[in-house]
């Protein structure tokens, strides 16, 4: 990915990853876990904070570490290795709140040229799943890479 991005630590299997934002408000441990779903071959992607004393994802804080293009470029770039592992998976996607999703639908639109080179992405809209386009409203994400297609 041509975009600046941070250094990640992966799990044996590629569901985890780690990273760690640096910014205005220090350095924040951030994590990727792809998961599985109910549904074979759609593993759900879940992103945020590491909390300091459980360990577990915390998606409904905003870290205004003032690096957020970074940030997306990274979680990114971690679906890139994740459907290498996993060739057949769909990624979904789906923030923690509706201006979390909006949020990643601006990511989605800023890196809209690099994204669609190696991935088709679908939008939810009116419980319909349509092909992405960028600066329309969706309810959530399914990516697949297109070499799998």
């Amino acid at each position: 990915m041509a975009l600046e991005q941070y250094k990640v630590r992966t799990s044996e299997h590629a569901m985890i990853f780690d990273f760690t934002s640096i910014g205005k408000h220090g350095e924040i441990r951030k994590r990727v876990h792809y998961s599985e779903t109910n549904i074979p071959n759609i593993y759900n992607l879940g992103f945020g904070d590491v909390h300091p004393t459980h360990g577990d994802i915390d998606d409904l804080v905003i870290s205004n570490n003032g690096d957020s293009q970074k940030v997306l470029a990274t979680v990114a770039a971690t679906a890139l290795t994740f459907t290498d592992y996993y060739p057949d998976g769909w990624v979904y996607i789906v923030g923690a709140t509706p201006a979390r999703t909006r949020l990643y639908r601006i990511g989605i639109t800023n890196n809209f040229d690099f994204i669609a080179e190696h991935f088709l992405v679908l939008g939810l809209q009116n419980g319909q799943w349509l092909q992405f386009e960028p600066n329309q409203e969706y309810q959530a994400f399914l990516a697949r890479r297109k070499k799998n297609l």
